[in-house]
């Protein structure tokens, strides 16, 4: 299966931590949008006024969670006569945990706290 980056609209700003994670974990734009809208979980994000949102798998033999951390910002545009302010949901990064994960803290993996420490 080919994957198909995501393109960055009006509301959702796709970083490219979070496009090599979807490559690596195989998720899709549309599975993670999915995820956006209903989360059956929602937990505080390690990383400083992020969240991070979780849904199970419907895998019979090997259940996961595939988790979402993204962060809303004010994004103000300027147009030829308006200044406006939207808001935009920044999404940081994705991943499948395997099994389920303890409630609390989210378990993202040790690669990505080493990238968010460094930043």
């Amino acid at each position: 299966m080919r994957f198909k980056e995501p393109k960055n609209t009006r509301t959702i700003f796709w970083t490219k931590h979070v496009k090599e994670k979807m490559r690596f974990y195989n998720l899709s734009e549309t599975r993670l949008k999915k995820l956006l809208k209903n989360p059956e979980r929602i937990e505080r994000g390690i990383a400083p006024k992020t969240v991070a949102i979780m849904q199970t798998t419907k895998a019979k033999k090997r259940p996961t969670e595939i988790w979402l951390m993204y962060q809303k910002r004010k994004l103000k545009t300027q147009n030829s006569k308006l200044k406006t302010e939207n808001e935009v949901i920044v999404i940081i990064s994705a991943w499948r945990y395997p099994g389920k994960s303890p409630i609390g803290q989210p378990p993202i993996p040790e690669e990505t706290l080493k990238i968010l420490k460094n930043e």
